[in-house]
């Protein structure tokens, strides 16, 4: 009776003890990052037939800002595309602000149905650059990734 006693009040304590040490040692990661995707691909396809616009989304993963930041981003163009006949830029410049409570914004293109050069670079890339804040670009982690999206019309 005396060893149940014993075990039990060693269990106990040991439990305690181990309860006790897990407290949160741990911060929680909490770090405000842009990323760019299309179904959480950083690479699509519009077809040649395509005439019409599409959101090219920039999300902004984040606990609630009280202050406006404002993104940079490039839009590089293949040889193979031509501003006009492939395709229009509908969002001008080259910086989104994200007011506060504002956690995604377009990159919008309107797409223009026509046959492209299979040979050359018929791609548009939506490049993340920086921001005001100096918040990470594309997922957290060393490969960066969704900091860009490659659009290939095909």
């Amino acid at each position: 009776m005396k060893k149940i006693k014993y075990i039990y009040i060693l269990s106990l304590l040991l439990s305690i003890t181990i309860l006790s040490s897990c407290k949160d040692e741990f911060e929680p990661y909490d770090h405000p990052f842009f990323h760019i995707h299309v179904a959480n691909r950083s690479t699509v396809e519009v077809a040649i037939d395509r005439n019409d616009q599409i959101d090219y989304k920039v999300y902004f993963s984040t606990k609630l800002q009280f202050e406006p930041v404002d993104l940079k981003y490039e839009v590089i163009v293949g040889d193979g595309l031509l501003a006009g006949r492939d395709f229009e830029l509908i969002t001008q410049g080259n910086t989104l602000n994200f007011p506060n409570g504002i956690f995604e914004r377009p990159v919008t293109i309107k797409w223009i149905a026509g046959p492209v050069d299979p040979a050359k670079n018929n791609t548009i890339t939506i490049r993340l650059l920086s921001n005001s804040k100096n918040y990470t670009i594309g997922l957290p982690g060393p490969d960066q990734l969704q900091k860009e999206l490659i659009i290939t019309k095909k």
